[in-house]
């Protein structure tokens, strides 16, 4: 008898040890080549940085997203979301009392001891890392896995590609890539190099990025941008409007500059050039009109000139 109630003991320990087990678990690889134990189907999803909560967006996963860095601002919505500090400033505190299933992490940014700190805490954390417009198409076709929602992701990823082959056709009819001055800071001036999305973005656009080379955001003189002798000046930053104007009154001052000469500088918004989400098409889309306005003629604008 003693045995027979041993025995039911022992058993019923084990089937309470298999309810409690997250049975519904997959072991996935994510892109830094970690082992992530990922629920099957995540239900309170953290996305730890803007480009990552645009992604969760456009897979139609809003309703699972729970939580989100400072300036996720689109779509609208992600506004409302509770914040966890900013991409690079996590807030530890603030992911863990959101009860996140899984959070979803950049390697370029989010802290490796934050990530160690959670997946110690039992959350597990899935990184990526796009380094192009491509790695964003696959990211986008690997999370659409992840969270099950592979049709949905092939669905964005294959507009993203048509669209994409419209732009190459359309600045085909140029009969020469301009040179482009992109400036992403104010004082000093600062530009893209190689390695960057909008580096990509100004070549696939069809122009001549005049900072290229290998150190990603380059420091010029003005002097120094004077002797390029651009074609294109397009300025960004977080200012906005508020100092555009400025900046422009001080490039029309050198009125031999091409750009100047042909009233061709133009203010764009970085979100849609420097965040790897399926919104860098839009900003391939943008900068195409600019660089090469004579392929747009029957359309209207989507710049500020």
């Amino acid at each position: 008898m003693m045995r027979v109630k041993r025995f039911r003991a022992i058993l019923l320990g084990c089937l309470l040890i298999l309810v409690n087990t997250p049975v519904s678990a997959k072991t996935s690889i994510d892109q830094l080549g970690r082992q992530v134990m990922v629920p099957d189907r995540p239900q309170r999803i953290v996305a730890l940085a803007p480009s990552i909560t645009e992604i969760i967006f456009f897979l139609g996963l809003a309703d699972r997203l729970v939580g989100a860095t400072q300036f996720s601002d689109f779509p609208p919505a992600a506004e409302k979301l509770p914040k966890v500090g900013s991409y690079v400033h996590l807030d530890v505190e603030k992911i863990v009392a959101l009860e996140p299933d899984l959070c979803i992490a950049v390697k370029d940014g989010n802290p490796i001891s934050v990530v160690h700190k959670l997946e110690s805490m039992n959350i597990p954390v899935y990184a990526v890392d796009p380094r192009n417009l491509g790695a964003v198409m696959d990211t986008l076709v690997e999370l659409g896995q992840l969270l099950d929602v592979g049709v949905r992701a092939d669905a964005v990823v294959a507009d993203m590609a048509d669209r994409i082959r419209r732009v190459r056709q359309r600045v085909a009819c140029g009969d020469h890539p301009p040179d482009v001055f992109f400036q992403i800071g104010i004082s000093p001036i600062v530009s893209v190099g190689t390695p960057t999305f909008i580096h990509e973005l100004i070549v696939m656009g069809g122009g001549t990025n005049l900072a290229q080379g290998l150190t990603p955001y380059p420091r010029f003189s003005k002097e120094q941008v004077i002797g390029l002798r651009p074609e294109v000046i397009i300025i960004t930053s977080m200012a906005r409007e508020a100092v555009f104007d400025q900046v422009k009154a001080e490039w029309q001052q050198w009125k031999e500059l091409p750009a100047v000469k042909n009233d061709r500088i133009y203010l764009v918004d970085s979100n849609v050039l420097d965040r790897a989400s399926p919104r860098l098409v839009e900003g391939l889309e943008l900068l195409a009109r600019l660089i090469h306005p004579e392929c747009y003629r029957t359309d209207s604008p989507e710049a500020q000139p």
